[in-house]
């Protein structure tokens, strides 16, 4: 039977003992966020609930947030978000206590299928009505996810809830940030509530928003300033909007546009080919690498100390945007002669 050499014990180089853990002072600055993107300070429990007008509260937990409306017949919960959970009940049951009505929630309106939004869902009532449009029982349905039980009532383009007095219009007018994201406007009380397009006071998150339909995605704030309202409940972060910060949103969105086809126009890709050759996803990751810079450059210029987190996320959603004016615009496509 051959015998195995045996192993010498590695000695610890003289690199690797200098080696130290990662630090914070490591990792890049970014501009101080401007106080006016910060909203209001949370409890000891990490939530926030505070009145949106008469009946209408609205909660947050700093990055998320969620609504409802108390009614004579009980509570409509819009939206659930998994990371403010079960504070969602202890929110309403301060309020309720404080204005002697029901604590029981017996209507949950979903946004969307995203389970950012909705993941608390299953913390409440199975004899809870869950309404959604009929892309969202048909996602959720697919996905097939306990925390997301998939909406009973479904409609189609518009429905008009009338649950104990108030009165609720549920909107679908195609797709943008997912395809079964809706409007929901409580025109009593001069609220509008849509998900994941416009983030109050700041840039958006990553990739537009991480939406599927940039199109969409860019002409759903036009939309939503269609309906009178003036309170503007987005689901993220810590902050009401106003129709101001829609029409901010929109005009940073469209400098993103802008910049993006100034770039595809003037940026030459001759040199990432002569440099790479054969490897094509080496040329065209440096050509599009320099459209996004060139194209966020001015836009975070612009915008920085206006929106919150201008210079991290902006250039990944240039990136977004160009490939959109690319592929859905046809923008810069030419044909070869």
């Amino acid at each position: 039977m051959k015998t195995l050499p045996k192993t010498r014990p590695q000695r610890q180089s003289a690199q690797s003992s200098t080696l130290r853990a990662p630090s914070p002072a490591d990792l890049p600055d970014y501009a101080p966020v401007p106080r006016s993107a910060l909203g209001p300070a949370l409890n000891e429990q990490g939530f926030y609930v505070g009145r949106v007008e008469r009946n209408l509260y609205w909660i947050t937990d700093g990055v998320y947030q969620s609504a409802f409306l108390t009614t004579r017949d009980g509570v409509v919960l819009l939206d659930a978000p998994p990371t403010i959970g079960r504070n969602i009940q202890r929110a309403v049951d301060q309020i309720a206590a404080e204005n002697g009505v029901t604590n029981k929630v017996t209507h949950l309106l979903y946004s969307h299928h995203h389970a950012d939004h909705v993941g608390a869902s299953s913390l409440f009532d199975t004899h809870v009505t869950r309404i959604g449009h009929e892309e969202t029982r048909r996602l959720l349905l697919r996905d097939n996810d306990p925390a997301r039980p998939a909406p009973e009532e479904t409609f189609q383009d518009r429905r008009t809830l009338e649950i104990g007095g108030e009165r609720i219009d549920l909107v679908w007018l195609g797709s943008n940030h997912s395809p079964d994201n809706i409007y929901i406007h409580l025109p009593n009380h001069d609220t509008l509530m849509l998900i994941d397009i416009v983030n109050v006071g700041w840039a958006p998150f990553a990739v537009a928003n991480l939406s599927e339909d940039v199109p969409g995605f860019i002409e759903a704030p036009a939309k939503a300033l269609t309906y009178p309202w003036t309170h503007f409940i987005g689901g993220h972060l810590g902050k009401l909007g106003t129709r101001d910060d829609v029409k901010l949103h929109q005009q940073y969105m469209a400098d993103v546009v802008e910049n993006v086809k100034v770039a595809i126009s003037t940026v030459d890709p001759t040199r990432y080919f002569q440099k790479y050759g054969e490897n094509a996803w080496a040329g065209v990751k440096g050509y599009l690498d320099e459209v996004t810079d060139v194209a966020a450059a001015p836009v975070v210029e612009k915008y920085t100390g206006v929106l919150a987190a201008a210079d991290v996320y902006t250039a990944n959603t240039a990136f977004w945007v160009m490939e959109s004016v690319r592929l859905d615009l046809g923008f810069g496509s030419q044909v070869h002669p």
